[in-house]
């Protein structure tokens, strides 16, 4: 059972919708879930978070922990999991409904869009992402909670942190908006 603290009012007010902050307090219980052994891309959550993906444990395991978030949340809120069922961060962004995208122009733009909740995808070119969830934003600083990474920021790590990155991120091409 996963203890999940009550939904922000404020948020709900600002525009995030409900399962985006089921999701984003969910992720928050999962810090520190790691690897075991570090660096085998398994363990008794990996392995949950690759399952809901339709993966066996030993692949990259970012997108999957974001969908499992999700699926997590759409469960509690008795609604359907609106995150597209893939363990790749790119092909996330690519099948996502174009009304759902924020590109990283927009988001420099207008940085108040990217709310709680919202999905960031980062690209690392040949067809390989990361990505994780938005806790907040200040300026142009998104704070984040990432599976698959670590202390470093990296998109191969061995555990699930929070990190600071810039919405002006060469790497960063988006975000995705789920209600």
């Amino acid at each position: 059972m996963i203890n999940t603290p009550p939904v922000n009012l404020r948020d709900e007010i600002a525009g995030t919708a409900p399962i985006a902050m089921h999701a984003l307090n969910i992720a928050q219980g999962q810090l520190g879930q790691s690897e075991q052994p570090i660096g085998s891309n398994s363990g008794p959550m990996v392995d949950a978070y690759l399952a809901a993906t339709g993966l066996r444990p030993g692949y990259a395991w970012c997108q999957s922990f974001v969908y499992w978030c999700y699926q997590q949340a759409a469960m509690q809120l008795h609604q359907t999991n609106p995150v597209r069922k893939t363990a790749g961060a790119m092909a996330c962004w690519y099948k996502a409904l174009p009304a759902m995208r924020i590109t990283k122009p927009e988001a420099l733009q207008h940085p108040l869009l990217i709310g709680p909740g919202t999905q960031f995808i980062l690209d690392y070119g040949h067809g390989e992402g990361h990505t994780g969830i938005v806790e907040r934003t200040e300026g142009l600083v998104i704070h984040t909670i990432e599976g698959n990474s670590n202390t470093d920021g990296s998109r191969e790590g061995y555990e699930v942190v929070r990190h600071k990155r810039s919405i002006d991120d060469k790497l960063l091409i988006g975000f995705i908006k789920y209600s």
